[in-house]
């Protein structure tokens, strides 16, 4: 069986890491919490181990809020902005983020982002362009849009944590959500989303709106139907559409990752030993995470 490329949505995965390990369980020599560096480093080490990549790029989120999504709906991820205007982060995260980089960068394993587009979109476009099979790693529901059986592409939901992977094809998002994974992103927008900032259609949850999508396929050919008296939406349920009929126009945008941002020439291949081991050894040492490279180190070597 082919191996597959593993895109790995790095922020979903480096967040959930420092909520998972508690600081005080992970320190650099000097006493700085590497919590976040040691879990993201064990996470993605179990997924190179179990699902047996020989390709792995780690998105990364070049702008969380692009402005492009704001001006199409203000409320986007709005709950989540600092007071100086900037994601809200917590203190001892954001230093460990270039950590994280540099041992990437080290160890030879691509990470890349995109000016202007999220993590997301970095996702989309590489599970567009690349050769299958594609597994992407992420806690983010928005990302079941990306599942293509036709081209191999499956989502690891990890909810749960990475030793609870969830593996979605669109058998599985048809499973949950009663609508195909295509369809997702019209289903998403229709039911909203307050982790994103998304209101939805008042008055419409899922199975409103997975009963919609199934029936008209889309949210233009909802928005077409409004305007026909013999479509059959009971007068409650087209009141609630017509009053949302601006955000139902501009949702789908914000809602759907990209599949076709520019992005730089990469080598996805996932090296077996790294590349700049003396580098490596020195960052492990300076962090104080050498055991968690360790791990990565035997995950990524040849059986």
């Amino acid at each position: 069986m082919k191996r597959p490329l593993l895109l790995v949505d790095s922020a979903s995965l480096y967040f959930r890491a420092y909520f998972g390990v508690p600081e005080s369980a992970a320190t650099a020599p000097d006493g700085r919490p590497v919590n976040a560096v040691r879990g993201f480093l064990d996470m993605l080490s179990q997924l190179i181990r179990t699902r047996r990549p020989d390709r792995v790029v780690c998105a990364l989120d070049e702008d969380w809020r692009p402005a492009w999504r704001v001006a199409l709906i203000d409320s986007y991820k709005k709950h989540r902005l600092a007071v100086n205007g900037a994601e809200e982060v917590p203190d001892n995260l954001t230093p460990q983020i270039p950590i994280i980089l540099d041992i990437l960068e080290a160890f030879g394993i691509a990470a890349v982002g995109a000016a202007g587009y999220e993590a997301d979109d970095v996702i989309g476009t590489l599970a567009a362009r690349e050769p299958g099979p594609t597994e992407v790693a992420t806690g983010d529901r928005d990302l079941f849009q990306v599942v293509d059986d036709e081209r191999g592409v499956r989502v690891l939901y990890c909810g749960r944590g990475v030793a609870k992977l969830e593996v979605f094809d669109d058998a599985a998002v048809r499973a949950k959500y009663g609508v195909p994974a295509a369809s997702y992103a019209d289903f998403a927008a229709l039911r909203g989303d307050p982790s994103d900032g998304l209101p939805g259609v008042a008055g419409v949850g899922d199975k409103t709106a997975a009963r919609l999508v199934a029936r008209y396929g889309s949210l233009d050919a909802i928005a077409a139907a409004l305007g026909d008296p013999e479509a059959g939406f009971a007068p409650g349920l087209r009141a609630k559409l017509m009053a949302a009929e601006d955000y139902l126009t501009v949702a789908p945008k914000v809602v759907r990752v990209a599949t076709d941002i520019a992005l730089p020439r990469l080598n996805t291949d996932l090296p077996p030993a790294p590349v700049k081991a003396e580098k490596l050894i020195e960052l492990a040492a300076a962090w104080g995470v050498a055991g968690a490279v360790r791990r990565l180190v035997d995950a990524v070597s040849p059986a």
